[in-house]
């Protein structure tokens, strides 16, 4: 890391994997020169999250990520045992706000000026309860107390308030959403996420690394590959391992075949709350068509348990390899005959344009990620900015659209589905030879950080093992920690019946709250 401009006696550490991460252990002072730092030259928060590392002596930990100057940096800080606590970093990166919030719901580390109300905590808990202290064997029955959330209330003649969640219709996962309206136009938009609490983090404390896999890529089910692939890059870290090429290059042909599932059923469910069923319908054929060739081809139509640290659990012979091709030959002429026909489409695109706005500016100043980002003007995509194998060959084409709108996000899903299609013909024509798993020895502690440009974002997971390799930790972030805030301000001033079409292009997910 270049030594100008830095807080004195720091030692960063270049850590092994395919993220070219450097780490450091930094002080209170150290820790907010850094974030005023990577802050001016327009860095981004990845994650930030803590960790109970009082048997290796540690006391409590924040881990802090960050994307500057096109380098990452992990930083963590040593916040003490009685009184945890850690410079606050959300007025300088937005994102972190919620996350220091869960930070003290989980551990019970605080740091001043954050917004106390819970985040995470929905009466499951005492108030000195924090599940994820080493220590913390459950709360008893009828330790914790229910009390009404302070939304922030909205005055004014004429103001009302509609509560949506959190239970909704279908099978999503609980959110409860507060709008504050004036006849049919949203004033403002508050979410509560955070309901369901599984305990996957909790769960993977005293998990084997070479088993967490399977658990953390059942995490978020449209995205498996990538949460099992982010995991398997930091356990591969923190165990030395190398993984062979072949692995490497199905790892991603997974990844784009999960952004094309994903993207072909946003777009029917786009064209659904648009008012054209026949879309809806269409794509839904496409995506059916597509998952079941996972499910001949990969043992799984959601491709869970495909990848593990190591490499990948099934390989394709040349008939598989020429089926793929040809199914992503087919699904090429398909799907754009479907966008000339919504293109086309005068009622529909008079639904899209202009709805749900987020302007760059925006984006940029709140910490916009992934899908979201590159509709509204901001090229971020690691597949482009901080490729791994294959992709610093493959030389991904980024989509980046400047509206800003519903109709960007759609031409964004629509770009990035034909580049997924031509990334995976190359993949298919330069799969190397070899095997396709090697075994993944046992870890030998230290930091491991792995990191997938999933279809709705950066998926990141961190491995920490302090005091031995059977004490770890394991960090898990979504994207959508980012990009919900976001939500809250696509929707102001539009009216409540086009709020399903602006959340559907926003697609966020509910899991990466409740582990």
């Amino acid at each position: 890391m270049p030594s100008d401009n830095l807080p004195p006696d720091m030692t960063w550490a270049r850590l092994p994997g395919p993220v070219p991460t450097d780490h450091a252990w930094v002080d209170c002072a150290q820790w907010r020169a850094l974030a005023i730092r990577w802050h001016a030259e327009g860095g981004q928060l990845v994650a930030l999250w803590g960790s109970d590392e009082r048997p290796a002596g540690l006391g409590f930990v924040v881990h802090a990520v960050v994307i500057a100057a096109g380098t990452w940096r992990w930083m963590s800080l040593a916040a003490g045992c009685d009184d945890p606590h850690f410079p606050a970093l959300s007025d300088l990166f937005p994102a972190a706000a919620r996350q220091e919030r869960a930070l003290f719901d989980l551990l019970g580390i605080s740091c001043a000026g954050r917004d106390t109300r819970p985040w995470l905590r929905h009466g499951a808990w005492g108030p000195a309860d924090f599940p994820l202290r080493r220590d913390f064997a459950g709360a008893p029955p009828g330790a914790g107390s229910a009390h009404p959330y302070p939304f922030v209330p909205v005055r004014g003649s004429g103001v009302h308030e509609i509560a949506v969640g959190p239970i909704h219709a279908g099978t999503i996962e609980p959110g409860h959403f507060r709008f504050s309206v004036v006849g049919d136009e949203i004033l403002r938009l508050e979410e509560r996420l955070g309901y369901t609490h599984k305990g996957v983090a909790k769960r993977l404390e005293g998990m084997p690394l070479a088993e967490g896999g399977r658990l953390v890529g059942r995490v978020c089910a449209d995205s498996t590959a990538a949460y099992a692939g982010a995991y398997a890059m930091a356990v591969e870290a923190v165990s030395a391992c190398v993984v062979p090429p072949r692995a490497l290059w199905l790892r991603a042909l997974l990844w784009e075949r999960e952004r094309i599932a994903n993207h072909l059923g946003d777009l029917g469910a786009l064209c659904q709350d648009g008012g054209l069923a026949f879309g809806h319908t269409q794509f839904g054929l496409l995506k059916e068509r597509w998952l079941q060739t996972h499910g001949r081809l990969f043992g799984h139509r959601y491709l869970m348990d495909v990848i593990v640290p190591g490499g990948v659990a099934c390989d394709l012979d040349p008939t598989a390899i020429a089926l793929l091709d040809g199914e992503c030959a087919t699904l090429l002429q398909t799907t754009r005959r479907l966008q000339h026909i919504i293109d086309d489409h005068a009622g529909l695109q008079e639904r899209f344009l202009g709805a749900g706005r987020l302007d760059e500016a925006q984006a940029r100043a709140m910490g916009a990620v992934g899908l979201v980002a590159r509709a509204s003007g901001i090229a971020s995509d690691l597949r482009v900015f901080s490729p791994s194998p294959p992709y610093d060959t493959l030389k991904t084409r980024i989509s980046v659209r400047p509206g800003g709108d519903v109709a960007a996000r759609v031409a964004v899903r629509f770009d990035e589905i034909y580049e997924s299609l031509r990334l995976i013909h190359a993949i298919l024509a330069s799969l190397p030879d070899g095997p396709v798993c090697l075994p993944c020895d046992r870890p030998q502690g230290g930091h491991g950080l792995g990191a997938v440009e999933g279809w709705r974002g950066v998926i990141l997971v961190a491995v920490t093992c302090t005091s031995s390799p059977e004490s770890h930790h394991v960090h898990i972030h979504d994207p959508s920690w980012q990009n919900w805030p976001l939500l809250e301000r696509a929707v102001l001033g539009e009216l409540v019946p086009d709020f399903p079409l602006i959340n559907k292009s926003f697609n966020l997910a509910y899991s990466g709250h409740d582990l």
